[in-house]
């Protein structure tokens, strides 16, 4: 997997995060309605440390009765989460508006770093095309 395709997933992840941050903020004083969160980071450890651990060899299946050999190297993907196990207001509402503006401004920066990041890989895409520094 390229760093490129993960920079992308990442990116993905993050936007994937900022709607739901903006949706728990938008609905803060919703009657019964639980916060969102996006996971992302777990899922890019258990993908890389199974990457690590796995051969490059994946067999073909052909058939879903097969065995499964090796890991296809996909693009690990954000998952939505619902924290329904707390309640912060007597309706039912668990969205801390404080939390939630933190975690937009860390997100932000996030994503403003990933772009950087992105430029870069791209920027040094087009050194080697070009074939000077």
């Amino acid at each position: 997997m390229s760093n490129i395709n993960l920079l992308q997933s990442a990116l993905s992840a993050a936007t994937m995060r900022q709607q739901a941050i903006s949706n728990n903020i938008a609905n803060a004083e919703t009657p019964g309605y639980k916060e969102k969160k996006v996971v992302f980071e777990d899922v890019l450890k258990q993908h890389l440390s199974n990457q690590s651990n796995s051969t490059n060899f994946v067999g073909n299946r052909t058939d879903s009765r097969h065995f499964v050999i090796g890991q296809p190297s996909g693009v690990p993907v954000a998952k939505i989460v619902e924290n329904s196990s707390t309640t912060m207001q007597n309706n039912g509402n668990n969205v801390d508006v404080d939390e939630e503006m933190t975690n937009m401004g860390k997100n932000a920066i996030w994503y403003n770093t990933l772009v950087e990041q992105v430029n870069s890989e791209f920027q040094q895409l087009s050194i080697a095309i070009k074939g000077r520094v």
